[in-house]
């Protein structure tokens, strides 16, 4: 089907939207974001491109994240992967068919290989590579996600749209708290 039937962006957290470091305290577990990734989730929603984060992981500072990014499906605990991403699909009346995925191990391989469109990072895994139809030149928690969303609203012709809004918005936010 290709880029342009793409409809929901699903990728994996650790190892793409992070670096896959998780840095442990005596309480708190620390995990960093890349803030280009953060501004590819409002430009994937301004676009209109569906995001889900899938990790085999749970963790707190995830769900911060994600929270503060507004992402509408968050699925942490679970390893199977494709079942969560077939149940999304019935849930919001999609086929595999019409989702991308990002991911960087051999966990995601299931998902990577029955999706329409696949993704990994630099250093994903060799089997990941051979896998997917697109390795990103941008790395794992450095942008690697927002390259994929660029590449998904450029083929769907979304693009312009999404960059005008962006700027749109940025121009709202900026007027509300006297920042104009």
């Amino acid at each position: 089907m290709g880029l342009r039937n793409i409809k929901l962006f699903l990728t994996d957290v650790d190892g793409v939207l992070t670096d896959g470091k998780v840095y442990l305290g005596i309480k708190e577990e620390f995990v960093g974001f890349d803030i280009q990734d953060g501004i590819g989730h409002r430009l994937a929603a301004y676009g209109g491109l569906t995001v889900g984060w899938l990790s085999g992981r749970v963790s707190k500072p995830v769900v911060l994240r994600a929270q503060k990014l507004k992402v509408p499906f968050v699925y942490q605990g679970s390893l199977d992967k494709l079942t969560v991403a077939e149940s999304l699909c019935d849930k919001l009346d999609l086929k595999l068919s019409e989702v991308a995925y990002m991911g960087d191990d051999l966990i995601d391989l299931p998902l990577l290989t029955s999706v329409g469109w696949s993704a990994t990072v630099p250093y994903g895994r060799p089997e990941v590579k051979k896998a997917v139809h697109y390795v990103t030149q941008a790395t794992a928690g450095g942008g690697a996600f927002r390259e994929v969303v660029e590449k998904i609203l450029k083929a769907r012709g979304d693009w312009e749209k999404a960059v005008k809004l962006f700027h749109r918005g940025n121009r709202q936010d900026s007027s509300k708290r006297g920042l104009d």
